[in-house]
């Protein structure tokens, strides 16, 4: 593992298996405190890469969209313009 930069690392590569299992190297699990039997997110964007997450970190994001969703809604519905 190496520390790229404050709070960001580089954790080295990973082989998916032939069932698409990757394993997360311990000192990854370590410093993001993941947990056998955790849930994570895989999230994709085809030009970007991608991305995983712990799903109890975007259930916290998820309800507070879902707190703001009057606000949302008054947006997508009216004439002004989300800059």
């Amino acid at each position: 593992m190496t520390e790229i930069q404050k709070g960001k690392y580089l954790f080295g590569t990973v082989k998916i298996g032939e069932r698409g299992q990757i394993v997360i190297p311990k000192e990854a699990r370590d410093v993001f405190n993941l947990k056998s039997g955790d849930n994570l997110l895989l999230v994709g964007d085809e030009e970007k890469g991608i991305a995983i997450v712990k799903a109890d970190l975007m259930k916290d994001i998820a309800l507070k969209l879902l707190e703001n969703m009057n606000n949302v809604t008054d947006i997508v519905h009216s004439d002004k313009k989300i800059e």
